[in-house]
């Protein structure tokens, strides 16, 4: 990436949208811009968890302006995530599909420990270099981070969903704040969080940092009450609780430091706090700069460099425990990159470059079903992608890569898929055809074929010769032609 490269993150959050630019130079990104608007989006799921009409308006309102200030960025320096609360939502699609008109750039729903790793990714590089066994927390709207970290490197992530939304609405639902409220959120926020004793035990970590909004809103509370800047001291948690009981509700809580738009959730969120500094031991915190959306910008620079994505040693991973067979895994990632570059170009170019990575690591773990069952293998490594804990993944990369794997053998009218969506087809194409020119677990001949394309009609060529040494190959690609013919595609093979 070239110095000066600008790139942008979006962070749809449950209480915030939040827009950082930064710019690259020398390996690091400086900042540009920052922008962040309240929209609480996390109080707007109703109790059958479904996005009100309101609060989708305000989630599309918003990313029109954010989408105004990104005009003319290409797409590879752009990424939007969106967390718990799109997590939840049942009707998340019908927000999305809209979301991505307006912002112009497609918004990735991540998991929630892909969210904790990108969460300490963006609090380590704004933090000095350092050996240290690190607690990174961040309290967000409606979902909690706890990550264990060293260095740059997150070794134990979880994602707890208590946060200062659903807290407040929940133990404070009309602002008022009293002993026996306090109290029953702090005892709730305890039983969701209970797990993390052992994972997170203070003889693990040297010095706990708190990250983005509600633990930046209480440092910047006790800092301006004569408390150290960009700490929290304990003491300071249990005055800041007695002096909101003493308040005795949102409206008169008259503290300095106290943004307008944190007023309401803060009760909530400092039961939280209280509840992690208690249960994990935590004599001090102090405030990290760095947040999820420094995190998804760092991330964009591996991104771009296919030796360091996180994804690759993902896939890696993947295969290793679920013990693919690696010699055909390779054999069939091999011919399915070729075959692709037959089909639409073997140019270089990033957006090339990413279409072959994809298919690359379908290719990889399209047997990872055989370990669970030889039957339907397909089917069950669908599921397992669908389902995995897969760092550097969005949800809907899991599903497009589960389709590719679920779509590699048998039938196509069985996958609920785009296929008006050229890259797609073109992928799951070539790792078909691999598969079947791999299917004696061998490096396969492919002199005697060729491929090419005119609009939605594919034509695979087979040597008269060729056909004659490889009979089974040959009935095979046959085969394939028919069940091509419901998809609104032709293959046809020839020879």
């Amino acid at each position: 990436m070239n110095n000066g490269t600008l790139l942008a993150a979006v962070d749809l959050g449950s209480n915030s949208y939040r827009l950082e630019i930064g710019r690259y130079e020398q390996g690091l990104i400086e900042r540009v811009e920052y922008r962040k608007e309240t929209i609480r989006q996390g109080s707007g799921l109703d109790d059958a968890r479904r996005l009100t009409p309101e609060a989708m308006q305000r989630g599309w309102d918003c990313l029109a302006r954010f989408a105004e200030r990104l005009a003319g960025f290409p797409r590879t320096q752009v990424r939007a995530v969106a967390t718990q609360t799109l997590r939840e939502a049942r009707n998340r699609d019908e927000f999305l599909v809209r979301a991505h008109q307006v912002l112009g750039f497609p918004i990735d729903v991540i998991a929630g420990r892909e969210e904790a790793r990108l969460i300490y990714l963006g609090v380590a590089h704004l933090l000095p270099q350092s050996d240290e066994k690190r607690l990174v927390v961040d309290i967000g709207g409606r979902s909690t981070e706890l990550i264990l970290g060293r260095g740059f490197e997150a070794e134990v992530t979880e994602s707890y969903r208590v946060g200062c939304v659903s807290w407040s609405q929940k133990y404070f639902p009309d602002g008022e704040f009293t002993p026996a409220g306090f109290e029953r959120a702090e005892v709730a926020a305890k039983a969701v969080l209970d797990e993390a004793v052992d994972r997170y035990a203070r003889s693990d970590w040297e010095h706990a940092y708190g990250a983005s909004g509600t633990i930046g809103a209480v440092v910047d509370v006790l800092a301006a009450a004569g408390w150290p800047p960009g700490q929290i001291p304990r003491d300071g948690l249990l005055w800041l609780r007695e002096t909101l009981l003493q308040a005795g509700h949102a409206d008169r809580v008259k503290l300095a430091g106290l943004k307008e738009d944190r007023r309401p959730v803060i009760g909530g969120g400092l039961a939280v706090l209280l509840a992690i500094f208690e249960l994990l031991e935590i004599d001090v915190m102090h405030e990290a700069l760095g947040a999820l959306r420094q995190g998804v910008l760092y991330d964009l620079l591996d991104r771009e460099h296919g030796d360091t994505d996180l994804r690759g040693a993902t896939v890696r991973r993947l295969a290793s425990s679920f013990q693919v067979d690696a010699a055909q895994a390779q054999r069939v990632d091999a011919v399915a990159v070729q075959l692709l570059d037959a089909l639409v170009g073997s140019g270089r170019s990033a957006e090339a470059d990413r279409r072959r990575r994809k298919l690359s690591w379908a290719a990889q773990l399209h047997e990872i079903g055989t370990r669970i069952s030889h039957t339907d293998y397909h089917r069950h490594g669908a599921y397992v992608l669908e389902n995995a804990d897969a760092p550097g993944f969005a949800q809907w990369e899991l599903h497009r890569l589960g389709l590719l794997v679920l779509g590699h053998r048998g039938k196509l009218r069985k996958l609920e898929a785009d296929f008006e969506d050229d890259v797609f087809v073109h992928q799951l194409l070539a790792l078909r055809l691999a598969v079947i020119l791999c299917h004696a677990r061998r490096d396969p001949d492919l002199s005697g074929i060729s491929l090419s394309t005119r609009g939605r009609q594919i034509t695979l060529s087979m040597a008269p010769e060729w056909a004659r040494r490889y009979p089974q190959s040959a009935h095979l690609l046959r085969e394939e032609a028919v069940a091509w013919q419901k998809t609104g595609r032709s293959l046809s093979v020839e020879g």
